[in-house]
């Protein structure tokens, strides 16, 4: 279950739709197919390359710290730097149309300070290139970032064939093509075991789609930390009611009066600010605790990006309590409603909220990593 990073083939684009809280997939995929699913996800998640740890607390963690080598070595992260020509980057751009600007709370462009800290997540997912969004934030090694997890690990389109993103980038302040602290190649991906075994089909992985990736040095030698000079801090067990920012590089908006803008085509950052409601899901698809958005029509590519308590816009300053991770529709009550109702069906942008028991092992881990 996840908010389509929009992948596409490069050099060709196509637009993949955003997700919504509809579980479009889940009628497709039979019994059989989801026990094949989990068996290759745990396969995975115990190959060469994969460390296990414990993870402290028990539930709601329910699972093990993994931690995959994405490129390990010098040699790997040259290849990687070379995949990203400019040409294939500028692919995973959507068209800017001319539509008058029209912005507000629910998505705005955004040209604050905190984009040192925000930056692009490229990777090729199944054989498509695709991006998210991730953040810096303060760890031992000063080259950590926080993400969803599906932006780093994922099922294909049915819920099968659970593989790691490969060629994955981060650029931190991108902004229309241009990478101006420069490129920082993912060398390990931390998630926890339970992500590895989503089959698109249980909302209770929801909870789970939040990862932290290690960075190596960019082209000037540079840690991460000493090229964006700060990095967010990170909040566990926040209230989820209170009010928040969130970032993203979006390449779509749910918002037709703003498609092809060029904050929704994975040009520029993007913003939304409001109170997050608790989306609790549906009557059959009940989501588990903790999963947080305010209204926002930040489409596909926004996936991974922060959801910051306590921002203050002088300084682009605040704490990560979350992630947005999908869509969720909700009425001014916070009630779940169908987007079909009309327009006082609003659109949120949701993911799961910062705790102890599951966040915290992610980040001690990946801070320790190099």
């Amino acid at each position: 279950m996840r908010d389509t990073h929009a992948r596409t083939g490069a050099p060709s684009v196509t637009h993949a739709p955003v997700r919504t809280s509809a579980p479009r997939r889940r009628a497709v995929v039979r019994r059989a197919a989801v026990a094949s699913a989990v068996a290759c996800a745990l396969t995975a998640a115990f190959a060469p390359g994969v460390v296990a740890a414990p993870a402290p607390g028990g539930a709601p963690a329910e699972g093990k710290v993994l931690t995959h080598a994405a490129a390990a070595t010098a040699k790997d992260e040259q290849q990687v730097r070379a995949y990203w020509t400019p040409e294939r980057i500028a692919a995973l751009n959507t068209q800017v149309k001319d539509v008058p600007p029209r912005s507000g709370k629910d998505g705005a462009p955004w040209e604050g300070a905190t984009a040192t800290t925000v930056g692009r997540l490229f990777f090729t997912d199944h054989g498509e290139d695709a991006s998210c969004t991730a953040t810096a934030v303060k760890s031992a090694n000063g080259s950590t970032v926080v993400t969803a997890g599906h932006c780093l690990n994922a099922t294909d389109l049915i819920g099968e064939n659970n593989q790691w993103q490969t060629h994955v980038l981060y650029v931190p302040g991108y902004h229309d093509g241009k990478a101006p602290l420069g490129t920082f190649v993912v060398r390990w991906s931390v998630v926890n075991s339970v992500w590895l075994e989503n089959d698109q089909i249980h909302a209770r992985f929801d909870a789970h789609d939040q990862a932290f990736a290690v960075v190596g040095r960019n082209e000037r030698g540079q840690t991460l930390q000493q090229a964006t000079g700060a990095a967010q801090a990170i909040a566990y067990d926040a209230p989820g009611d209170r009010a928040a920012v969130q970032f993203g590089y979006p390449r779509a908006a749910s918002d037709p009066a703003r498609e092809g803008l060029p904050e929704y085509t994975g040009r520029e950052l993007a913003y939304c600010q409001g109170t997050p409601w608790q989306y609790p899901g549906t009557p059959d698809h009940t989501e588990p605790a903790g999963m947080w958005g305010a209204a926002c029509v930040m489409g596909g590519g926004a996936s991974g990006g922060p959801r910051l308590g306590g921002f203050s816009a002088a300084t682009g300053r605040g704490e990560v309590v979350g992630v947005n991770t999908q869509s969720a529709f909700m009425d001014a009550a916070g009630k779940v409603c169908q987007e079909s109702a009309g327009s006082g069906c609003v659109r949120h942008l949701v993911g799961p909220q910062f705790t102890t028991a599951l966040t915290k092992p992610l980040h001690d881990r990946a801070e320790q990593l190099n």
